[in-house]
C-alpha cells in the first residue's frame, strides 16, 4: 500500500520538562530516602504527545520478551529489525541503530562488540530487570548524549521501597512455540538508610516455528544478574552503586552468517545525587559507568564450515560519565548545564582455515587467515550542553537547549589494504553543534499542544568508519568503512497534541487521542554506496562481486505521523485505535532510504476489573512497497495478526496470565526482517516470524 504525505509536515515535540520548582512547592516534607534522577521525563500529569512511556507489567505481557527491544512490539511508532530471536533491534520512527541514544537509567550505554550486531544493548539488560522505557522521538532534548533521532531510556527497578526489609517477585514462563521458558527472580531489603536489590534471570529458548510449519532456527540460552546498593547519607543526598552481567550462549542467528558460541557482558555504574539548599543551585548530579563485552561467533553449524573454518573474537568496552547542575531563577526559569563524556573502544581478529578451494576440492594443507575486525579502533565524545525550562505564563512552556561535542576517532591497528584506501590514516577530530527549542502550550487542563524544533548530529560510527571487508549489512555484500565520512545531521520539526474528554453519562466514561507528525531534512546522510573502485577480498568469484562504501548521501528526508484514539466504556472496557506511518526518501538515488517501517495499524480492546483482566490486538501491517534496491530490499507482502492475553489474580500476591500470539498462525515476515543467510534449508529470502505461540505466565510476590 502507497500512502504519501506532503513533504512538509511540522512535527510534535519532546515532551519537554515541567517545571521542577513547581512540583517543590507542592511537597516540602523532608524525606529520609531521595531519590535518583533515573527518569528523563519529568512531565506532570499532562503526557507529552512527543514522549511516552512503555509498559513492561511482565504479569500483563505474560509473553516473555526475547531481549528488551520485545518490548517495543506494539507501542506505536516503533518497529522491530530481527536477526532470529535473540538479536533484536528498536526502531523508532525509521531510525535504528546508533541513529538511537539508547540507554539506561539516565546515561549508562552498552556498545556491541559484534560487528553483525549480535549483542546490541537490549541484550545485556534483563527485561524482566525493566521497569519502565522513556522515550523522547526526536532529537528534542540535549541533555543525555549527542541525539540524532531520538532517545530512549531503559528505567530498571529501584532498590529503594516503600516498605522497610524484605520484598520480592518469582516468576516462571512457558511458551509452546519452541519450548521456551523464562525465569525470574527480584529481592529487595531496606532500611532507614541502606537499601539493596538482587536479580536473577534465566531463558531457553528453542528454535520455533513459522506460519507454514517451518522451523527457524533461532534458539538460545541466556543467564543474567544485578546488583544494586544504595546509600541515603541524609536527607539530601544519596549514592548509588550498580553491578550486572550477562551470559549468552548457544545463539542461533538465522539472519547471520555466524552464530554466537559466547557473549558474556559485564556493566558497573555510581550515581550520587546531591540537593543543594541554595537558592539558585537545586542539585548536583553525578553518573560513572563502565561496560566491557567479549563476543565469540563460529561457523560451526552452517554449510560453509565444510570449505572455511571461521571463529571470530571480538570485544567493546565503553567508559562514561556525567556531570549535571541543576539552576533556578525566579521560579520560573529552571536550567539545567553539565558535561558528559564516552570513550568506545573495539578490537578483535577472525581467524579462518581454508579446507576447500575455489573449486570444491579438498586442500592438502588447509590454509590459515587472520582478519582485523575492527582495526583495535577508538571513538571518545567529550560534551557540554545547556538546557532551560522557561515558564512564559501558566498555560505557556519554553524549552531552549544547546550542545556542543568533541569527537575523536581512530585506528590504531589498521589494516595493509585499509591503508592502501586511506593512506593519510590518522586521528580524526570533529566538533559537532546540536540544539533544540520547544513551545508548549496546556490549552486547558485536559489538552496539551506542542511545537519543537530540533537539531541533532550524528558522528559515524565504527562500523561505518573501519570496518574492512565485512559482511555487515541486511545484504551480502562486503562493506568497506570511511573514516572521512562527514557527521550526518537531522533538522527535525514536529506538531503534536494529546488530550481528553470526561462523560458525564452511564455509558461513556472517557475519550483519549493524541496525534503528531513530523519532517527531518537529513544532510550528510550516511549509507552503503557499490563503489566500482573497489574489489571484493574473500571469495572474489562469488555473487555479489560489487563492494559498497560508506558514504554521505547530500540530500535525504523523511516525514510521518503517529495518531492514537481511544474510548473508555461501561466502567471496565477500552477501545483504542492507533496508526503509524513513515515516508523516506533518498533523492541522491531517488528511492527509499533502508528499513523503512510499513504503514502499521492496531487495534485493541481491553477489559480490566482489580483481580482480572483481559486485552485483544489486531495488527495491520501494509504491504511495503517504497524500498531501497541499493539495500538490497524486495517488496514485502501485508498482514493481519489477531494476539490474546488474559489474566488475573487468584490469590493474593499470585498473578496468573495465558496468552494465544497469532492465533489464527499466519505465515508472515515484517519488512525489517533480514534474510536467511549461510543456512543449509533457506536460500536468501526473509526470515518468518513465529506461528501460533501459546503462552503460561506466573508470578509471585511477597
Amino acid at each position: 500500500m502507497k500512502f504519501h504525505l506532503s513533504a512538509f509536515c511540522v512535527a510534535a515535540l519532546l515532551g519537554a520538562n515541567i517545571s521542577r520548582a513547581q512540583e517543590q512547592k507542592q511537597d516540602t516534607t523532608t524525606h529520609t530516602t531521595i531519590q535518583l534522577n533515573e527518569v528523563i521525563l519529568n512531565a506532570d500529569k499532562r503526557t507529552n504527545p512527543a514522549s511516552s512511556f512503555v509498559n513492561t507489567e511482565n504479569a500483563k505481557r505474560v509473553v516473555q520478551p526475547k531481549n528488551v527491544a520485545d518490548l517495543f512490539e506494539d507501542v506505536n511508532g516503533f518497529a522491530l529489525i530481527k536477526r532470529g530471536n535473540y538479536a533484536i533491534d528498536p526502531q523508532l520512527r525509521g531510525a535504528q541503530y546508533e541513529q538511537l541514544n539508547i540507554q539506561f537509567n539516565g546515561g549508562t550505554k552498552v556498545m556491541h562488540a559484534c560487528p553483525n550486531r549480535m549483542d546490541p544493548i537490549t541484550t545485556h539488560v534483563v527485561p524482566e530487570e525493566i521497569q519502565k522505557i522513556e522515550v523522547i522521538k526526536g532529537p528534542y532534548s540535549v541533555r543525555y548524549g549527542a541525539t540524532f533521532g531520538g532517545i530512549i531510556n531503559l528505567v530498571t527497578y529501584k532498590s529503594t521501597n516503600e516498605k522497610q526489609g524484605y520484598q520480592g517477585k518469582l516468576s516462571f514462563g512457558d511458551e509452546s512455540n519452541g519450548n521456551s521458558i523464562t525465569t525470574m527472580a527480584n529481592i529487595k531489603y531496606n532500611q532507614e538508610n541502606f537499601d539493596a536489590a538482587v536479580n536473577f534471570g534465566y531463558r531457553d529458548f528453542g528454535n520455533y516455528e513459522d506460519g507454514n510449519g517451518n522451523e527457524i532456527p533461532a534458539s538460545f540460552k541466556s543467564t543474567d544478574y544485578g546488583i544494586q546498593l544504595g546509600y541515603t547519607f541524609n536527607s539530601n543526598q544519596r549514592l548509588q552503586l550498580g553491578f550486572r552481567q550477562s551470559f549468552g550462549r548457544d545463539v542461533l542467528h538465522a539472519g547471520l552468517p555466524m552464530d554466537t558460541e559466547e557473549d558474556n557482558s559485564s556493566i558497573a555504574s555510581v550515581d550520587y545525587k546531591y540537593e543543594v539548599s541554595s537558592k539558585k543551585l537545586q542539585e548536583v548530579n553525578a553518573k560513572a559507568y563502565y561496560s566491557y563485552v567479549d563476543h565469540l561467533m563460529t561457523n560451526t553449524m552452517r554449510p560453509s564450515f565444510s570449505r572455511v573454518e571461521a571463529q571470530s573474537t571480538v570485544d567493546a568496552t565503553t567508559v562514561g560519565g556525567k556531570l549535571e547542575f541543576v539552576w533556578n531563577f525566579l521560579g520560573t526559569h529552571e536550567l539545567y548545564t553539565g558535561l558528559d563524556a564516552v570513550h568506545i573502544s573495539r578490537d578483535g581478529f577472525r581467524d579462518r582455515v581454508m579446507k576447500q578451494n575455489m573449486m570444491g576440492q579438498n586442500l592438502a594443507n588447509p590454509m590459515e587467515f587472520t582478519d582485523k575486525i575492527w582495526q583495535d579502533s577508538r571513538i571518545t565524545d567529550y560534551g557540554v550542553f545547556a538546557e532551560s525550562n522557561i515558564s512564559l505564563s501558566n498555560s505557556w512552556l519554553l524549552k531552549v537547549g544547546g550542545r556542543y561535542d568533541l569527537v575523536n576517532a581512530k585506528s590504531n591497528d589498521p589494516a595493509d589494504d585499509f591503508l592502501a584506501y586511506y593512506p593519510d590514516l590518522d586521528s580524526r577530530i570533529e566538533h559537532n553543534f546540536s540544539g533544540t527549542t520547544t513551545l508548549k502550550y496546556a490549552a486547558k487542563e485536559n489538552l496539551m499542544v506542542e511545537l519543537a524544533f530540533g537539531r541533532g548530529v550524528r558522528s559515524a560510527n565504527m562500523i561505518e568508519r573501519f570496518i574492512n571487508h565485512f559482511t555487515v549489512g541486511q545484504d551480502p555484500f562486503e562493506h568497506v568503512g570511511n573514516p572521512n565520512l562527514k557527521a550526518e545531521v537531522n533538522h527535525q520539526f514536529e506538531l503534536g497534541l494529546k488530550g481528553y474528554s470526561v462523560f458525564e453519562t452511564t455509558f461513556l466514561d472517557k475519550w483519549s487521542y493524541s496525534a503528531s507528525a513530523y519532517y527531518a531534512d537529513y544532510n550528510d546522510y550516511i549509507a552503503p554506496l557499490i563503489d566500482e573502485s573497489l574489489a571484493k577480498k574473500y571469495m572474489p568469484a562469488s555473487e555479489p562481486t560489487a563492494v559498497k562504501r560508506f558514504v554521505n548521501i547530500d540530500n535525504a528526508y523523511k516525514t510521518g505521523f503517529e495518531v492514537s484514539s481511544g474510548i473508555d466504556f461501561l466502567t471496565n472496557l477500552n477501545v483504542t485505535a492507533e496508526m503509524a506511518y513513515v515516508y523516506t526518501r533518498n533523492e541522491d538515488l531517488d528511492e527509499s532510504l533502508p528499513l523503512t517501517p510499513p504503514l502499521t495499524t492496531r487495534f485493541h480492546l481491553a477489559f480490566e476489573k482489580e483481580k482480572f483482566w483481559a486485552k485483544a490486538i489486531y495488527v495491520l501491517v501494509s504491504e511495503q512497497d517504497e524500498i531501497a534496491p541499493s539495500f538490497g530490499e524486495s517488496v514485502t507482502n501485508g498482514y493481519g495478526l489477531v494476539n490474546l492475553r488474559l489474566g488475573g489474580q487468584p490469590f493474593k500476591h499470585l498473578d496468573v496470565g495465558l496468552a494465544a500470539l497469532n492465533l489464527f498462525d499466519v505465515a508472515y515476515n515484517n519488512h525489517l526482517n533480514f534474510s536467511f543467510t549461510n543456512q543449509a534449508n533457506f536460500g536468501r529470502v526473509p526470515i518468518n516470524d513465529p506461528g501460533r505461540n501459546l503462552s503460561v505466565f506466573v508470578q509471585y510476590s511477597f
